[in-house]
Order: C-alpha cells, then structure tokens, then sequence
C-alpha cells in the first residue's frame, strides 16, 4: 500500500467530472455529479486533500461540482484542502478570442472562483500555451490577479523546458515568487520529461507533478495488444489520443510492469504508480478513478479522516 507521505503527494484529478477532459465531443462519457460527489466522499475518506480540475472540464462542470462539494464540507476541512484548476485549453474561448489574452484570463478566474465558491485559487495553471497571445500578456493578467489576491501560486502545465524557461525569464518579481508547479503527463510509458525538464525543475526549486501516471488506464493491464478496449473505456472512447501506446513495444512494457507488479505482490496500477513516485524530481502525481473500488487497486486504503 502506498505509504502516508505517498498520500500526500496525491492530487484527485476531477477531470472525468460532467465529461472526459475538456472535449466537448465526450461530455457524454463523463462522470455523474452523483458519481462525482460519491468519488470525492472517498477521496477525502482515503486521506487526499489536494483536488486538479479545469476550467474546461466538463464545459465547467466539474469546477461546479467540486465547489458544491466543497461547500458541503466542515470549515476545517476546506481550509486545509488545496484546490488548483486553469485556464487557456482553446476549447473554453469563445471565437475571436484567444485563451490567453489577458480579457480571457480575467474573465477566467472570476469565473472558476465563482464555480468553486472560494475567494482565492491555491494553485493557479496556464493549461496549455496557445501559442497566439504574447507570454508576456498572459504573465501580466496573472500578475494581476496574484496582486488582486486571487490566486495563491502560479503553474504551467503541457509545458516544454523552453516554455518553463521562458516563463521564469518574463515573469516579474510578484508572479515568479509564486511560480512553484509544473504539471506534464509522465508514466512508465511517458519518460521523456525525465532527461531535461524534471532535473531542470528539481534544481530551479519547480515541482513537477505527474499528470496520467496510468497512461489513460493502459497501466493497469485491462487492455491487450491487438483486442478491441472495453467498451466504456477511456482508450475506446478517445482512441487517437493514446494511439501512440497501442504499439507491440508498449505492450511488452505493460507485461513487464505487470511480472514486477505480481512479483512484489502489488497490482500494476500501484507499481505505476510506485514507477512515478521513485523518479528523482517528481513531487507528486494526479489519479482520477471512476470507481470506489479503483482507490484501493491503487493502493490507497481507507482511513475515515
């Protein structure tokens, strides 16, 4: 089982909430708010605190959702809960825009601070980079906003070691001193981030947290080279996202994950994600069960705090 200082390097992804990610074409396989509310009960049951959503989750519904369940909670709670979400997926601009700008990004914030019901956002990412708004615009809207004390730290996720040094290079005094996340996809089956971008976060004080340490479910061996994925199933219903991971040499990765897995007596989610925890530099990871039963394949076991 993963340990108590495991636990508190997990962030409960929210992303499956009211849709898959932020793909408008999936809302209809996303969770119930029931479903929803059921998943973050257990989440707090199995001692997690920190919770990742979108604003683009669900076309906003799991910002909702969450706020109404954080709402629902003791005081104490809420306040020891950490709460980070983000803004510039293109799927939450409208057209003519771009999700950067700095009208976008204020537009933004007050929005997801209204969903979530807080004051303030704990951690504050740049979802994607789009490519189109000048950094330093977008820098300067999130300055302002950290000077208007509506986010607490600042993050970049999808990011590239030239964006995070760009980032670092641009952001002035107020924004660089809460600049302290980077959040990219890294899993036994995503490595690349572990030759440049996680050493250079280790040493520039940036802690880099794993998004899709099961690589959309692959990890845990439900599925087989060259069968059709369960229907239901992440790979079945966004098939050309996780195309690259349907090859013989990613499967044979899963097969050894899966003989170390049973020769230590752990399912192979809990080695996955075992796998991510151990790389030197990576401080924490996000998961994003759909089931109750998902929490303790992963090796987190109940604990009614």
């Amino acid at each position: 089982m993963l340990t108590e200082r495991d636990v508190d390097r997990i962030w409960f992804g929210c992303g499956n909430f009211g849709g898959m990610g932020s793909s408008p074409k999936l809302r209809h396989a996303g969770d119930s708010e029931e479903q929803a509310l059921e998943l973050l009960d257990h989440a707090r049951r199995v001692g997690l605190r920190r919770f990742d959503t979108a604003n683009t989750y669900g076309g906003g519904v799991s910002e909702t959702v969450l706020g109404t369940w954080l709402r629902s909670q003791e005081a104490s709670f809420r306040d020891s809960a950490r709460i980070a979400t983000k803004v510039g997926n293109p799927h939450g601009c409208p057209t003519g825009e771009t999700p950067l700008s700095r009208t976008q990004v204020a537009h933004h914030i007050d929005v997801s601070l209204r969903r979530l019901g807080v004051a303030r956002i704990d951690l504050y990412y740049i979802h994607e980079f789009d490519r189109l708004t000048p950094l330093e615009e977008t820098l300067e809207a999130m300055t302002r906003a950290v000077d208007a004390g509506k986010i607490d730290r600042f993050a970049v996720s999808n990011a590239s070691l030239s964006d995070v040094e760009e980032v670092r290079s641009l952001a002035g005094t107020s924004l660089a001193s809460r600049f302290e996340y980077v959040q990219n996809e890294y899993s036994l089956l995503a490595t690349a981030d572990a030759e440049e971008l996680i050493p250079y976060c280790a040493g520039h004080g940036l802690r880099y947290t794993a998004f899709s340490p099961l690589a959309g479910g692959l990890l845990t061996g439900k599925y087989r080279f060259g069968e059709e994925p369960p229907p239901g199933s992440r790979v079945a219903h966004a098939a050309d996202i996780y195309a690259n991971y349907l090859s013989e040499q990613c499967f044979a990765a899963i097969e050894r994950l899966r003989q170390s897995a049973e020769g230590r007596e752990q399912t192979m989610a809990e080695a996955a994600l075992r796998f991510v925890l151990d790389t030197p530099g990576v401080d924490g990871l996000i998961i994003a069960p759909r089931r109750i039963e998902h929490f303790a394949s992963l090796g987190l076991a109940r604990s009614d705090s």
